[in-house]
């Protein structure tokens, strides 16, 4: 029988030239979930012997891996903002760089029963997360996509927040009426289809293209949520993600939508422009530039 430490050895030397980042981690990561073990207790007892149908089950995975399928598929699971949430391919996997959208809006001045609606929301990662950490405020997350909807389900079940977070099928923020928002926040699809090359390999190739492909450049849905900001009542916010390349008509956009104020762009860990914070105001030449 293989131990613990000898099948981490054989997915680390397998997942070398296919993971950049990192292979041994991966391989722990993986053979952990198959034994439902953390990784501390991996290492404390890698002399164990894995038996013959975790051994195929890990190698499976890792097969898997090498192809290219991500790891968070492969667990079921993502970390974001401190929470696992359970992911598959219906929804985008969630990333780091959004966890700005939850950061910058927990730091706004906004009511302590405030409502808000998370727009495409996916694994519902951001709403859920901003209800766990507002216990009083409301939320609506909509999804185009009816599988995106059960797992965001999935996931406000496990974190008990069934009474906070609505879930609505319908087109960006159509189901919900703008007047009495206080925030929309939303990680909208924003790649070119033309383009196709900006998004990775193994994003591309696994995740859902409803959630990572726009028309007009990739700015279509941006636009649409811009122009639904503009209908907001006065004091409320809008903070979305948008893509690589496209502050500057991000910006046109902005000065194109009357009575909006842009407050903040905040990029990234990499440099890159990456949300965009806009307050409505009553101001028709709100916007300042950056």
């Amino acid at each position: 029988m293989a131990t613990i430490r000898e099948l981490v050895e054989e997915g680390r030397r397998r997942l070398a030239g296919a993971v950049a980042d990192s292979p041994g981690r991966e391989a722990r990561l993986l053979l952990a979930a198959i034994l439902n073990r953390d990784q501390m207790a991996l290492v404390a007892h890698d002399d164990d012997a894995v038996t013959a149908a975790d051994r195929e089950r890990f190698r499976e995975l890792v097969e898997r891996r090498e192809r290219g399928e991500p790891a968070a598929y492969l667990l079921g699971r993502k970390e974001f903002y401190g929470r696992d949430f359970v992911v598959d391919d219906r929804v985008l996997i969630p990333r780091p760089e959004t966890e700005a959208v939850v950061e910058i809006a927990l730091s706004l001045d906004l009511p302590a029963e405030a409502r808000g609606v998370d727009v495409g929301t996916g694994s519902g990662a951001i709403a859920l997360t901003l209800a766990a950490e507002r216990p009083r405020w409301r939320l609506v997350a909509t999804d185009l996509s009816l599988g995106a909807l059960a797992c965001a389900r999935e996931n406000r079940a496990r974190l008990g927040l069934a009474d906070r977070v609505g879930l609505v099928r319908g087109d960006l923020a159509s189901a919900v009426a703008a007047e009495p928002l206080d925030l929309v926040v939303s990680n909208p699809p924003y790649v070119d289809p033309a383009e196709p090359e900006l998004v990775a390999p193994d994003v591309r190739t696994y995740e859902p293209h409803l959630a990572l492909f726009a028309a007009e450049g990739g700015l279509a849905v941006v636009a649409r949520l811009v122009a639904f900001a503009s209908a907001l009542r006065e004091g409320a916010w809008l903070i979305s993600e948008f893509g690589f390349g496209q502050r500057d008509r991000v910006l046109a956009l902005a000065a194109a939508t009357p009575g909006l104020e842009l407050v903040e762009m905040r990029d990234d860990a990499a440099g890159i422009p990456r949300v965009v914070v806009f307050k409505r105001t009553g101001r028709r030449d709100a916007v300042r530039s950056f």
